[in-house]
């Protein structure tokens, strides 16, 4: 019924009981949950993932553009990508918030991989924090076959600037915290058809376990405040139309 178009299953805060949270997403009807990587090493592994209901993106983190990153890694990124033919490139993007992370390396690296995505015909999966402008830069200059802007947290008129470019927005966590007002306003204003649902899992929880570790079984708790904020809509009506923006960036899921 659900779909998690963003979270980190192969993240070490799953190592203990991966099993389990696969099992409860299914359970709470998450039919489909998209893992996208982060660094070269689990660009490497996630491939082999075990669950037939997970899919996977494979890209190169901005945020770990100093720790991991080398030049070498988007060369074997690209053979990776030919190999198993991910169903989008990311998570990528650009991170100004984070200090000291060099910005032209986070950019160097986007555009590579923004190439990636035109080379295979891929749709990307965009890390955006303090860098919705200059993320939309390089997007028109390198257009790609849209993709999800995660974690959206930028004015309308950014919103609508990512939907011109046949982006969805993704909300998750943020929008169940009844302070975060702009995030709340979007999600309830916005077109129904440029929004997708995501947990970000384990990162970003919800308000109800906010201290705790995210996973993809709270979507559909999520999915409920959603339809709250968009006037009571049917959560079945909501849940169709969610997997219908989702199947438009990465074709048939689960």
């Amino acid at each position: 019924m659900w779909i998690d178009t963003h979270c980190h299953l192969d993240a070490p805060e799953f190592e203990s009981d991966r099993e389990q949270v696969v099992h409860a997403a299914l359970q709470a009807e998450v039919s489909a949950m998209v893992l996208p990587a982060v660094f070269i090493d689990n660009c490497r592994s996630l491939p082999s993932t075990p669950w037939s209901c997970c899919r996977v993106a494979l890209g190169l983190h901005p945020i770990y553009i100093d720790s991991h990153h080398q030049p070498e890694h988007l060369d074997e990124l690209a053979q990776l990508v030919q190999q198993h033919r991910p169903i989008a490139i990311g998570e990528i993007g650009l991170d100004f918030f984070v200090d000291g992370l060099s910005q032209q390396k986070q950019i160097d690296f986007f555009v590579a991989q923004l190439k990636l995505a035109q080379r295979f015909d891929l749709p990307v999966i965009l890390h955006v924090r303090r860098a919705q402008d200059q993320v939309l830069k390089y997007l028109r200059r390198h257009p790609v076959r849209g993709g999800i802007a995660h974690a959206f947290n930028g004015s309308p008129q950014q919103a609508a600037a990512f939907i011109e470019l046949g982006f969805k927005l993704g909300f998750g966590g943020v929008m169940t915290f009844p302070r975060a007002r702009r995030v709340r306003e979007l999600a309830g204003s916005l077109p129904l058809s440029a929004l997708v649902l995501e947990t970000d899992a384990p990162d970003i929880p919800p308000e109800w376990d906010h201290h705790g570790r995210n996973q993809p079984a709270w979507l559909p708790r999520i999915a409920q405040v959603l339809a709250e904020l968009r006037g009571g809509m049917p959560l079945a009506e909501l849940a169709q139309a969610l997997r219908h923006n989702s199947e438009a960036v990465f074709g048939p899921l689960p």
